[in-house]
């Protein structure tokens, strides 16, 4: 058979094909299948209803809210006072151990003051023969006024006697202010606590030569009941921090990192200055610390209450973010709605909404990536309310 058998014959079978697919006549002993481009098969669907997403919900509640300002803070002493020597000489002893709770007055340390009480005998006796002369110069000055009513004397001789009288009361005078001075050295041998606090470890020991130009102090002592912890804030808050302290309703209340206790003081200064590189202000509250929970250097979490005001409050995960602003979802007649809101603050997990919401609306808090504006929903209560 030639080629151009074989190929008329090979158009012909595939005519037929075609045929049979498009009628499918009874005589074919099987059937051909048929499945066109871009068709695709779907299962009969039955009547459903609109898709409903669960979410967690909250209720907004309208109640009173306080008005805080956060800040980090630091603990410091109301008085601080170094210990240093105000004389050349070595310690004698230490009367405190390294760290101790002292009072106003109690010892501290003993100085060598074998040398000053040598010069307080040595001025004492010089004292004492400059108190005789005077004495014989008052006696002479006496005598010779006496003997110039009866012209037994000269003018001269008199002056002269008025003269040493002067000269023994200033050498009399004198000894006696170097006496003073040297008593008042001799205190300064026994150094005594200025101040009731804690005492630092002491930077010197039994035998050690000290002076008053030493930079380190011999011991430092801290006033721990009552103290200070100062914080800054913005300088947009001071016009409150100012009507609050007036008012009287300014709180400071800190918190050591890591700690469950709390202290609680009132603001006692407001510094004079805002700073101009970081518009932050000082403010210092002080505390009884009567626990000695505040301990000077700490950093602390302050929370400054100014005042306690009404408003609406929802959980901070139910507020939302997108291009238009800040919003949440409200559940109304069984399906989520967009409400924007404004926020005005957030603290401990909740945020305070001063516009937006008037109190008792059903918020979503849990679900909001599967929701639109007008999703049907199954609300729950949200887990910490559920627990609860």
């Amino acid at each position: 058979m030639s080629k151009k058998a074989w190929v008329i014959g090979g158009v012909a079978v595939l005519a037929l094909a075609g045929a049979a697919v498009v009628t499918q006549p009874s005589w074919l002993p099987f059937a051909i299948p048929w499945n066109p481009t871009g068709a695709v098969a779907q299962a009969p669907r039955g009547p459903q209803g609109p898709r409903t997403v669960p979410v967690e919900v909250a209720k907004a509640a309208k109640k009173p809210v306080p008005v805080r300002v956060d800040a980090l803070g630091t603990v410091t002493p109301i008085r601080s006072v170094a210990i240093k020597s105000r004389l050349e000489t070595t310690i004698v002893d230490v009367h405190f151990n390294d760290g101790a709770s002292v009072k106003e007055g109690d010892l501290l340390f003993t100085l060598d003051s074998r040398q000053i009480e040598a010069q307080i005998r040595q001025v004492e006796a010089v004292l004492a023969g400059a108190r005789a002369q005077f004495e014989q110069a008052e006696r002479d000055f006496e005598r010779q006024t006496e003997l110039m009513t009866k012209n037994a004397t000269t003018q001269v001789a008199l002056q002269n006697a008025r003269t040493q009288v002067n000269i023994w009361r200033s050498t009399s005078d004198s000894s006696a202010a170097n006496l003073q001075n040297l008593k008042v050295q001799l205190d300064y041998c026994t150094i005594r606590a200025p101040i009731s606090g804690r005492a630092s470890m002491a930077a010197v020991k039994v035998g050690n030569f000290v002076r008053p130009s030493d930079l380190a102090p011999l011991a430092t002592i801290n006033q721990i009941a009552p103290i200070y912890v100062s914080f800054a804030v913005p300088q947009r808050v001071l016009p409150e921090v100012r009507d609050a302290i007036a008012e009287g309703t300014a709180q400071a209340d800190v918190a050591i990192p890591g700690e469950n206790k709390n202290a609680t003081g009132r603001v006692s200064m407001v510094d004079n200055t805002v700073d101009i590189a970081s518009g932050m202000v000082v403010i210092r509250a002080s505390f009884e610390n009567k626990n000695e929970l505040l301990w000077p250097g700490t950093l602390v979490n302050t929370q400054l209450t100014l005042r306690t005001e009404e408003a609406v409050v929802i959980p901070t995960v139910a507020v939302q973010s997108g291009q238009s602003g800040t919003f949440v979802f409200v559940i109304k007649d069984g399906a989520a709605v967009v409400q924007p809101v404004t926020v005005a603050r957030a603290m401990e997990g909740q945020s305070v909404i001063s516009k937006g919401l008037a109190g008792d609306e059903t918020v979503v808090t849990d679900g909001q990536l599967l929701l639109t504006n007008g999703t049907r929903v199954a609300p729950r209560p949200q887990a910490s309310q559920a627990g609860s």
